[in-house]
């Protein structure tokens, strides 16, 4: 065994205590300090012990005792001992302040004394201010580097960094209006102050919410613990932006639910997911305690319904976001005993679309005779939550005479082309089929060969359309040219998420728009075109080219996101939206329900869809469709009182009940 010196074994102890960093430096020159103010009183002390008293002022001085010489003048005084605390005083004001030695005098055997004490304290205090400001500026980095301890309670936890968190942080502020101490929490493995840089020129204005980043590790337990998951109200698991996000969002989940200081209570998670194929294995973790967001589903439904009715992207958008009308749950004891058809026209300024029974379940645009009990909740769209209130009219002023007939339903097949590829086009295609008529046909271009096998795999099962592909480039006109768009009925322009970058991708998705929208005046066509973009900046951009919606995919989710992480329920509502099966929103024509060119209120249009199980939501200006400044003429839960006039091609907007309406009807 290897044996070790003294010498070896001090220096060890020493690099180990100095490795502690500034304190333990501190405290090597406090004890150095201490040594040398020590050693040099006492060495003054012992050899240099007298030091001459004053000479006094005058004769006769109370102060200078003594005897009086001839010659009127006084002897000096006998020289006296150095007092041991006095000498401890004059070495640390020596230590501490070099010019404090300045007027000394005495004996050489002093001066040199307060000199060697004088210049070790240059040293030291020098070494001391360096440590300190070492130790201060290592201390800011640290907290630069964000790696403190999160002391907030009831905030809103988003783990991981994308271009999502401009939104939901944005929406967040928002929503937390009426809150006065609103809290946003972020973790990423970016810098802090990148993140902090970022979020100031995308959101510049947080209003009454404190918005904190941590830079960490979200799959990390022990960075999640500077978080305080257990008192925050909800979590939001972004995507990151990978390849293959996927496995990284589960981790995360792992990582809070199986962490050993979690609450007792459930968490309430929100999470994204963009493989249908890991969606069963996220659910094993995740159980109850996370809503998962298939991203493409959602995105593909979104397209699917959209590229069908134009303006409908509008009505999702003004539904999910925080900035106009949004959907609450509220108990109204005066509905207890009303049906749901009475309870539609008791708003003046909501409009209700379904109920949350007091078993939790929810029931979107249920029968309309169905009785409202006790602890029952409605489903309503208003400005905010203290909005949701009955309109106390006695006499609710519907003109029946306006009413008009529900015209035949004749649904004839449909032509649509897909232009481009990623992976959603397979579930947009198999959406469409729930749509369409019998007899229905998609054509697929993309300059890759890939949809052909996807399209035989994933599209075998169609029952109304059948299925085309050919490559081709989808932003060369003389290949737009050849495939004569204005033959098809809806042009859907799909992104090339999976091969490109946003930006490249966006930018092919506008040259291709641009194309259309020229082939379509020049045609004096009007099939419809609905765009898929990924970078909400580059929608308005995208303005310039006319088409009837464009669908931001990561806005669109990260809205969604928000929506369901203050409130689980919404959840069940936006899947029943969505989903072929629930209850779809529709933008039917005016004169499907009410008379053109008479002037009515909306309560007449809520009444006259209501005769046929829909519930009015709104209604489009079709004048105003390509204005951004308007809303592009959408109007959701517009005031009940006010009268207008219907013109041809002005569609309120309408729920529709699959089980009361014949399904696939057109829009």
């Amino acid at each position: 065994m290897r044996q070790f010196t003294l010498a070896q074994r001090l220096r060890y102890k020493f690099d180990n205590t100095m490795s502690k960093g500034p304190i333990a430096l501190i405290g090597w020159l406090a004890a150095l300090s201490a040594l040398l103010i020590l050693s040099t009183s006492l060495f003054v002390w012992l050899l240099a012990p007298l030091k001459e008293a004053p000479l006094p002022e005058g004769p006769g001085s109370a102060e200078a005792p003594g005897v009086a010489a001839p010659g009127g003048a006084h002897a000096h005084a006998e020289p006296s001992r150095y007092a041991m605390s006095e000498l401890l005083w004059m070495s640390l004001l020596r230590t501490l302040d070099p010019g404090t030695m300045g007027p000394d005098s005495g004996s050489a055997l002093f001066l040199g004394a307060m000199l060697t004490v004088t210049l070790g304290g240059i040293f030291i205090v020098s070494t001391l201010i360096g440590v300190l400001t070492a130790g201060v500026g290592a201390k800011v980095e640290q907290l630069r580097k964000g790696r403190s301890l999160v002391v907030e309670t009831n905030h809103t936890v988003i783990l991981g960094w994308s271009e999502q968190v401009f939104t939901i942080v944005s929406e967040l502020v928002m929503a937390n209006q009426n809150q006065k101490h609103g809290c946003v929490v972020i973790m990423s493995e970016t810098d802090k102050v990148e993140m902090e840089d970022l979020l100031r020129q995308r959101v510049p204005s947080t209003a009454n919410t404190r918005v904190v980043c941590r830079k960490g590790n979200p799959i990390d337990i022990t960075d999640l613990d500077i978080l305080n998951l257990p008192g925050s109200k909800s979590i939001i698991v972004l995507s990151p932006e990978t390849d293959d996000p996927d496995p990284q969002v589960i981790k995360t989940i792992l990582a809070i639910t199986n962490n050993p200081s979690r609450r007792k209570a459930p968490y309430h998670i929100v999470a994204e997911i963009h493989d249908s194929r890991n969606m069963a294995a996220a659910r094993l973790v995740g159980g109850t305690e996370v809503q998962f967001i298939e991203t493409s589903e959602v995105i593909s439904r979104v397209l699917a319904q959209t590229s069908r009715q134009s303006g409908l992207s509008i009505v999702y958008t003004e539904l999910l976001d925080f900035g106009g009308d949004e959907l609450y749950f509220q108990e109204e004891p005066g509905l207890v005993g009303r049906t749901f058809a009475e309870a539609l026209v008791m708003y003046e300024d909501s409009c209700v679309i379904g109920l949350q029974f007091a078993d939790g379940r929810l029931s979107m645009n249920p029968a309309m005779g169905t009785l409202i009990a006790k602890g029952d909740k409605v489903i309503a769209i208003s400005e905010d939550d203290d909005t949701v209130r009955l309109s106390g009219k006695g006499h609710i002023p519907i003109d029946a005479s306006a009413f008009q007939e529900a015209p035949p339903s004749l649904q004839q097949p449909e032509r649509a082309l897909v232009l481009g590829w990623n992976r959603c086009a397979p579930i947009i295609i198999n959406e469409l089929d729930h749509y369409v008529a019998p007899g229905s046909e998609v054509h697929v271009v993309a300059d890759t060969p890939e949809p052909g096998k996807a399209v035989a795999e994933r599209c075998a099962n169609l029952k109304r359309q059948r299925v085309s592909f050919e490559m081709g480039d989808t932003t060369d006109r003389p290949t737009l040219d050849r495939i004569r768009p204005q033959t098809f009925d809806h042009v859907i322009v799909l992104c090339y998420s999976d091969t490109l970058d946003a930006q490249r991708a966006d930018a092919r998705t506008l040259v291709t728009l641009l194309h259309l929208r020229d082939i379509q005046t020049r045609t004096k066509t009007g099939f419809s075109i609905v765009s898929e973009m990924l970078d909400v900046r580059n929608r308005r951009l995208a303005q310039v080219t006319q088409a009837d919606d464009f669908i931001v995919s990561e806005r669109l989710i990260s809205l969604l996101m928000t929506q369901v992480s203050e409130n689980r329920f919404l959840y069940g509502v936006f899947d029943d939206i969505f989903h072929p099966e629930g209850c779809e929103i529709f933008v039917k024509p005016a004169g499907d329900y009410v008379k053109l060119g008479v002037p009515v209120n909306f309560y007449t249009v809520v009444a006259a869809a209501r005769r046929r199980n829909h519930v009015a939501i709104g209604y489009r200006i079709a004048a105003e469709s390509q204005d951004p400044e308007k809303g592009f003429g959408v109007r959701v839960n517009p005031d009940k009182s006010p009268t207008l006039t219907f013109l041809d091609s002005c569609p309120p907007g309408a729920w529709r009940s699959p089980s009361r309406s014949s399904p696939g009807a057109p829009g």
